[in-house]
């Protein structure tokens, strides 16, 4: 339902309609305060709560013509007249922010809501990495040399997603660091950011194929995990094809099971490692004694790297999300801030309730060093073993929607990222056409065919074949997040170089230019890392040492590639781009200098005006959505806090 206000000002015989949301947000309610007891103003107050509620016109105009759009308001403003055609434009025009449900021949649409990206950002893509792999990372090094690499790589993928959530919450698009890549530092890093975090998710597609197919596996081992593989992905792909609000809904509630399944296990796992089950002695502290945390060398310790890498991979797909979001100068921060509760409560006190109920000699541990399949997950294991074997099945069932979560992300992350390469001309045109319902048909089918690797498994096995996607993938995902430190560095001296003000940023990363820096730092340190285990790894396989270069290799190619592109084919002489000419107009959510006073109007100014206390009027004016998603979530912070 909405209300419609009628001004008495009349331009061209007919009204001006503003449409109004009955459920108002408490920006929008100062909004409504201001036009409710009279007509407005000005055409430049009704263009700038259509802006406001809308977006900019950033993404379809550039900074010249933005410029100059707003000289000829000013100018119609001051002389009491302008063009109805305009004004139908302006009013009726979706501008950046397109209108949930409006057509789009050409462009994706924010359809997500802000509970939609906290959810993602939670447990979106948490999948096989902490319910398969954790366990080859313990039978490996250790419980403690697993916990103290999940540790360190939390601790980095963090700082990365703070300095990309500054980049995001200003400059919400679905290609995210590869826009900023091209934009902030060079065209050449942003095509091979692009392409390497396409083919990072392409090829993690059939990772989580394969681990679905193991946990399938569990129940009945009659068909062939690539048979498996086959009926899972015909759902998956039918979502993507529906609508970003469906992915975004059903990405919600696979996301809200896996975060009660983790607590549910760090609960149980814990009750039996105390010995609280009757008749199951718990093993205590014994698998962190006597020699046993610590297996292998350093060698096996650099190695578990790269299962949290894999792990941690889609941490970042909060970004890739924001471009789709509604609010994203608002929900990006809120995010970045979940993200802290998702890697301390469901990958580090995880990893440790795993690493105290199994030891790392224990069989079922998956092992593809040496089998090439695999048994169960470690989750499934501590719930038989602490005497509830009877949901076993419930629980083996609630980690195959895990997967098929995790499986759903690779889908997205991969159309979108290969969308916004084509859109950005550094792929076949063909991939940047989406249908009216802004599903990117054609990169969707890309990621499809990418899928079939799955298949290899009748050759290989599924222990190989997934062992050789997760170094390959988690490789690829550390190539991203350490030149995302890059480009942050990089935008900062952009942004302060043309005079920008810090406090124009919706979201603003604390102790800069450390964190940034040491991103790059550690990020470089622990790829050496991983090329050092892959040689001293014994038995040595050279097959190993390729699965952890070819990700770098192929970073290589491509901006070795590209850069020689540009300099013998486009003539170009500056492969950097200077600092002054950084376009940090397009695509913001706010023009330079208005982000201090929208955020005011925003948080203070509502509730003067409404005569309510601060902050009472965001509380009053929440939408029903959000409610939802903070009565669930909080039920979920209640279990928490009683661990």
């Amino acid at each position: 339902m909405e209300l419609k206000l009628t001004t008495p000002r009349t331009l061209s015989n007919s009204n001006l309609q503003i449409p109004i949301p009955v459920r108002l947000h408490a920006s929008e309610v100062y909004i409504a305060t201001l036009l409710l007891p009279r007509p407005p103003s000005s055409f430049n107050e009704i263009r700038e709560y259509d802006l406001y509620r809308n977006g900019s016109e950033s993404e379809t105009m550039s900074p010249t013509s933005q410029s100059a759009s707003r000289d000829s308001i000013a100018k119609e403003d001051s002389s009491g007249s302008h063009d109805s055609n305009n004004e139908t434009a302006l009013t009726n025009n979706g501008g950046f922010w397109k209108k949930l449900g409006a057509e789009a021949g050409n462009e994706t649409q924010r359809g997500m809501k802000s509970r939609h990206l906290m959810m993602i950002a939670i447990g979106g893509t948490i999948g096989t990495g902490i319910f398969l792999s954790a366990g080859s990372s313990i039978a490996l090094a250790g419980p403690g040399s697993t916990l103290l690499s999940y540790c360190v790589v939390g601790l980095f993928v963090y700082t990365v997603v703070i300095a990309l959530g500054e980049m995001s919450s200003m400059f919400p698009v679905s290609g995210a660091f590869s826009t900023f890549g091209t934009r902030f530092v060079s065209p050449a890093l942003g095509f091979t950011l692009g392409w390497n975090y396409w083919l990072q998710w392409s090829l993690s597609i059939p990772s989580e194929l394969t681990a679905a197919a193991v946990i399938l596996q569990f129940w009945t081992q009659t068909l062939q995990p690539w048979h498996w593989a086959i009926i899972i992905i015909i759902p998956m792909f039918a979502l993507q094809l529906i609508h970003v609000r469906v992915y975004g809904e059903t990405e919600y509630w696979f996301a809200m099971i896996k975060v009660v399944m983790i607590i549910f296990f760090i609960i149980v796992g814990l009750i039996y490692d105390w010995g609280g089950v009757k008749n199951h002695p718990g093993p205590g502290l014994s698998n962190f004694q006597n020699g046993q945390a610590f297996i292998g060398g350093f060698a096996n310790f650099a190695q578990t790297f790269v299962y949290a890498f894999y792990s941690f991979g889609g941490i970042e797909l909060v970004a890739i999300a924001a471009g789709e979001s509604a609010k994203p100068h608002k929900s990006v921060p809120r995010a970045i801030k979940a993200t802290f509760f998702r890697i301390v409560l469901f990958y580090i006190l995880a990893i440790l309730t795993m690493g105290l109920c199994i030891n790392h000699a224990d069989e079922t541990l998956l092992n593809a060093a040496f089998d090439s399949d695999v048994a169960a997950s470690p989750i499934t294991v501590v719930f038989v073993r602490a005497g509830f074997g009877a949901a076993v099945h419930l629980v083996n069932a609630v980690l195959l929607t895990a997967v098929l979560s995790a499986t759903n992300s690779c889908f997205f992350a991969s159309s979108r990222m290969l969308l916004s390469l084509a859109r950005a001309g550094n792929a076949p045109k063909v991939f940047g056409w989406v249908n009216k319902r802004g599903v990117p048909v054609p990169a969707l089918l890309m990621a499809l065919l990418f899928s079939c690797l799955t298949f290899l498994t009748t050759i290989w096995g599924s222990g190989i074949v997934f062992t050789w996607l997760l170094n390959i993938t988690g490789i690829s995902a550390l190539l991203v997040w350490t030149s995302i430190g890059l480009i942050s560095l990089r935008f900062r001296a952009a942004w302060k170089a043309q005079g920008r003000d810090i406090t124009d940023l919706p979201y603003k990363q604390p102790l800069f230019p450390l964190l940034p820096i040491g991103v790059v730092v550690l990020g470089t340190a622990m790829f050496v890392g991983q090329g050092y285990a892959s040689v001293r790894q014994e038995p040595f396989e050279a097959r190993n040492v390729v699965a952890t270069y070819i990700g770098v290799a192929l970073y290589t190619i491509l901006y070795t590639g590209y850069t020689l592109y540009e300099r013998f084919f486009l003539g170009k002489t500056k492969h950097f781009v200077p600092l002054a000419e950084v376009d940090l107009v397009t695509d913001a959510v706010w023009g330079p200098g208005e982000g201090p006073a929208i955020r005011a109007r925003e948080r203070g100014v509502g509730e003067e005006k409404l005569g309510l206390e601060k902050g009472q009027a965001e509380v009053l004016v929440e939408t029903g959505d959000e409610r939802m998603g903070k009565r669930a979530l909080g039920r979920i912070w209640g279990w928490a806090k009683r661990l």
